[in-house]
């Protein structure tokens, strides 16, 4: 897998038939490696890591129903009351965030009512804050770090 725009992180490896495997610490089991999962991991390591968000209240990869269909997301982080803080949306690094991107986490955020997004393909890395109120977003330098 090619080399990302986040730090090193020390991933387990498990190799079986033809196929590479990565194990994700949020789900607790090895998950098939591509590339977009290879962007999700260095996501939660870097959330992990480098945000300090704890592992107990980050979630990956769940189902939810937008407009009727069955969609999944790539990661959320909540808050204390269950709320949702963050929602990202992670793309293969072969794949330029444009704006279907920005559209395809927005709707989801119809749903999730998030307060920042954070769009990533592994490469480019965008964050927003979302005013739910006002139905506005203001473009950020990076998310916040977690705070009690």
């Amino acid at each position: 897998m090619r080399p990302l725009n986040f730090k090193k992180y020390p991933f387990r490896f498990k190799s079986s038939e033809n196929s590479t495997h990565i194990f994700d610490i949020i789900r607790k089991k090895f998950v098939l490696l591509q590339p977009e999962e290879w962007v999700r991991q260095h996501t939660i390591h870097f959330l992990i890591e480098e945000k300090k968000y704890p592992k107990s209240i980050i979630n990956v990869e769940k189902q939810i129903t937008v407009n009727k269909l069955k969609k999944r997301f790539d990661i959320v982080v909540f808050n204390s009351d269950g709320s949702i803080q963050i929602l990202v949306e992670c793309k293969s690094p072969d794949i330029k965030i444009n704006q279907a991107t920005f559209d395809q986490i927005a709707q989801y955020n119809l749903k999730l009512q998030a307060t920042y997004l954070m769009v990533t393909n592994g490469l480019d890395h965008y964050y927003c804050q979302i005013d739910l109120i006002k139905e506005k977003y203001t473009f950020l330098r990076e998310i916040p770090d977690f705070s009690r």
